[in-house]
C-alpha cells in the first residue's frame, strides 16, 4: 500500500539518496561526464530538500520511503517527481502526482503543469498515461545541470 504525506526534516538524507538514485536512472544517461561528476559530488537534492521541505510530499510503500514529489513554489506546477528505482512501476509516481493534483485543486487551480526532459521516455510516458498533454517542446537551460536539454511541458485540466 502506498501512503503519501508531507516530508519530515529528519528524512532529508534518505530522500536525497532516493532523489539521486532516481536521477542516475533517468537523467544521468542524458548528460556529460562533467555534469555527472558534479552532481554525484554535490548532491543537489540536499539543499533542495532543506529549502523546499514544506512543499515536498513523500510516498511510503509498506512503510519504506519510496519517492518524493514537489511543487517547489507552492503553485500548480509539479517541479519534481523522483521514485526510488526499486519502487518504479508500482504506482509510487502516480500516487505522488495524484496527491499534488489534490493540493492544486485545494488551492483553486484548474490545471496542473509539469516539465520533463524529452528523452526521459519513462517519465514522459507516465505523465501522458495520467492524462497530461504536450503544450510546449523546445530547448531549455537547466540551472542545476548547467546545460541545455530538450524539454517537454505538459498540462492537465483538473476540473471540468
Amino acid at each position: 500500500m502506498i501512503k503519501v504525506r508531507p516530508a519530515k526534516k529528519e528524512e532529508i538524507q534518505e530522500l536525497a539518496k532516493i532523489g539521486l538514485a532516481s536521477w542516475r536512472k533517468g537523467i544521468l544517461p542524458l548528460v556529460t561526464a562533467e555534469v555527472v561528476s558534479r552532481i554525484e559530488k554535490d548532491n543537489p537534492f540536499i539543499p533542495f530538500l532543506k529549502e523546499h521541505g514544506g512543499n515536498i510530499l513523500v510516498a511510503e510503500a509498506d512503510g519504506t520511503l519510496a519517492g518524493l514529489g514537489a511543487s517547489e513554489h507552492g503553485d500548480n506546477h509539479i517541479s519534481d517527481i523522483w521514485v526510488a528505482p526499486e519502487h518504479e512501476g508500482k504506482g509510487v509516481g502516480s500516487a505522488l502526482i495524484a496527491a499534488l493534483e489534490e493540493q492544486f485543486m485545494a488551492r483553486g487551480f484548474i490545471e496542473a503543469t509539469i516539465r520533463v526532459s524529452a528523452d526521459n521516455t519513462r517519465a514522459l510516458g507516465l505523465y501522458l498515461r495520467l492524462g497530461y498533454r504536450d503544450t510546449w517542446r523546445g530547448s531549455d537551460h537547466d540551472p542545476i545541470l548547467d546545460m541545455t536539454l530538450e524539454k517537454v511541458e505538459l498540462s492537465k485540466r483538473l476540473r471540468a
